[in-house]
């Protein structure tokens, strides 16, 4: 064999022998795994947080003070022997405040508003005498009122809220009873002297506000008016003398209210 021929086997050879082993190696090594991805972790869902229910009552009864005022308007009393401009004006007064309310839903209520009968004085307006008799500012007459209204209430705001207002229309009724002329009132017209006023029925209407203290527990303020229209009958000895009055009363009420569920 020539010498270059056997070089040339020799390092074909030797090439062969490095391939292999180098193909070997790498049938050997372990793979490496393709790098896992970090998992996300499930998102939670946002917990809803329960609604609390605001408790509501169907009654209410509520006890309180009506501090009345009277705009009282009166037509000049007619008849024998009264001079003109003889008319007459009723004081203001304070009594007991009692209600009942049903609720009828969220945003409705009805109301009926009465108390105990207050005891009104009714003074002379006008000349200073009649006759020889003091008139003028004398308290000539006194009566008691019974006198009711219902009431059908408009609530704002919701029912969960500590503050409601509302206002409420309605109708009045008064019976008057228990009149009297005072001695003042019956020197005026000449002797003892009997007195008649008819009952009266009008619109009354209120506006006020609630305030829920706790649980069942409220507080009131409201002002309320009714109209009220009588005809006074005075009769003495036989003499009947005449007027027509409007009494205009209106109240600040404040009171305390329980509620409760029906019975």
């Amino acid at each position: 064999m020539k010498p270059k021929k056997s070089i040339a086997l020799l390092v074909a050879l030797a090439l062969g022998s490095w391939a292999g082993g180098v193909f070997a190696q790498m049938q050997t090594e372990p793979q490496t795994p393709a790098q896992a991805q970090p998992q996300t972790p499930p998102q939670t869902p946002p917990q809803v947080q329960p609604q609390t229910k605001t408790q509501t009552y169907d009654n209410s009864l509520r006890l309180g003070i009506y501090i009345i005022k009277y705009d009282a308007k009166a037509s000049d009393i007619s008849g024998p022997f009264v001079p003109p401009g003889t008319n007459l004006d009723v004081k203001d007064t304070n009594t007991l405040y009692l209600s009942y309310v049903r609720r009828l839903n969220k945003d409705f209520d009805v109301e009926l508003a009465f108390g105990n009968p207050p005891k009104t004085e009714t003074v002379g307006k006008g000349p200073a005498t009649l006759g020889s008799a003091p008139y003028d500012g004398q308290v000539i007459a006194t009566a008691k009122w019974f006198s009711p209204s219902v009431l059908l209430q408009y609530k704002f705001l919701d029912e969960s809220s500590p503050w409601r207002p509302y206002v409420g229309i309605g109708v009045n009724f008064t019976h008057f009873y228990d009149i009297q002329s005072t001695a003042a009132g019956d020197a005026a017209t000449g002797g003892p002297t009997t007195l008649k006023l008819t009952n009266s029925f009008g619109p009354a209407f209120n506006v006020g506000v609630a305030y829920r203290v706790d649980g069942p527990w409220h507080v009131y303020a409201s002002y309320n008016y009714a109209k009220v229209k009588s005809d006074l009958t005075a009769t003495t000895a036989g003499v009947v003398r005449t007027s027509t009055i409007n009494f205009n009363p209106s109240a600040i009420v404040l009171s305390v209210g329980y509620s409760f569920s029906d019975w």
